[in-house]
This record gives structure tokens, C-alpha cells and sequence, in this order.
């Protein structure tokens, strides 16, 4: 048994007055692929015979004008934080003193803040990667030492030594 037909109502007022204003032959297809089985009640072959398409293109037009209706609304936005454990003004307020402790020393250490974290959150324990994330998204970063002096004058190795190869010498 085929799945019941559900026809929007908004879609199908949108494609009567799509079909009053339409500038090309696609976009008149487009709008009557929707119009058609929700008024007349037709089946997909039969709609297709009307339009003189094929079937799948009937769901085709009925996919782009639908598409169309998105478009014209705008993008889609899927942005945004759809979990996030505080809001950013609340964020704000609970780095405010850790953002004077920064100041005053220079660096934070993220163990203590995150402990302040999961306590403020009511949690157990909060990952590395939330705080880490949580200071980004702040404008804070991450703050390392260099692997060696800036400098530091570099030896360049004389011929025997770059080709030689490495051997252990007992001490």
C-alpha cells in the first residue's frame, strides 16, 4: 500500500500565486507539478501526462520549486551554539576574574579553571576541550614557549659530521 499523499497548504496557496506571476515554461511546470495532485488530485504518472514529462520529473519540480521558496526566504542558517552549557554573557562573567588573574600574572593554568567550571556547571568533571574552546571563542590562546632561543646562534654541522652516520661511543 502506497504512503498516504501530504500536501502542504502553504505550499500549494504559494503556487497558485507563483502560477499568476510566472516569467518561464520551468517555472510554470514547477508550480502546476504541485498544484496539480494537490487539487486534482492526480497521481504522479498522471501528473506527469498532463505535463507532458516523465515521472520522476514531477517530483523533480516539485523538489526545485520548494527549493525555490527556501531561497527566496534566504539561506538556511545552521549556525549558532544549539548546546551550549551557558550563555555568552554568563561565559563572560565567569572568565572576568580569571581574566584579571591573567593580567596579573600573564598566564592561566586550565586545570584550576576548569575545576571552577564543572562547579559552576553542577558537573563532575568537565573535559579539557570544552575550556579549551570556551577560551577561544573569548579571543583567548594558548601561549607556549619556543623549542629554542630565538637567539641562538646555529652551528651548521662541517662536512664529516652531517655525512657521518650516528654511532653509539661508550662512556
Amino acid at each position: 500500500m502506497a504512503r498516504p499523499r501530504r500536501i502542504d497548504p502553504e505550499l500549494v496557496d504559494k503556487a497558485r500565486a507563483a502560477v499568476a506571476k510566472v516569467k518561464d515554461l520551468d517555472q510554470l511546470r514547477a508550480a502546476q507539478a504541485v498544484l496539480l495532485p494537490a487539487l486534482a488530485n492526480t497521481t504522479l504518472e498522471e501528473t506527469a501526462a498532463l505535463l507532458g514529462v516523465g515521472r520522476t520529473s514531477v517530483s523533480r519540480l516539485h523538489r526545485r520549486f520548494r527549493e525555490e521558496l527556501q531561497l527566496a526566504r534566504g539561506p538556511r542558517n545552521w549556525g549558532g551554539r544549539r548546546r551550549s552549557l551557558m550563555t555568552a554573557e554568563e561565559e563572560k562573567t565567569f572568565l572576568a576574574p580569571w581574566a584579571e588573574q591573567a593580567k596579573k600574572a600573564g598566564v592561566i593554568v586550565v586545570s584550576p579553571l576548569r575545576a571552577a567550571l564543572a562547579e559552576k556547571l553542577g558537573r563532575k568533571k568537565v573535559t579539557h576541550s570544552v575550556v579549551y574552546r570556551l577560551l577561544t571563542r573569548h579571543g583567548w590562546r594558548k601561549v607556549a614557549p619556543d623549542t629554542r632561543h630565538s637567539q641562538k646562534r646555529c652551528r651548521r654541522p662541517t662536512r664529516v659530521e652531517k655525512n657521518s652516520r650516528k654511532r653509539w661511543q661508550p662512556s
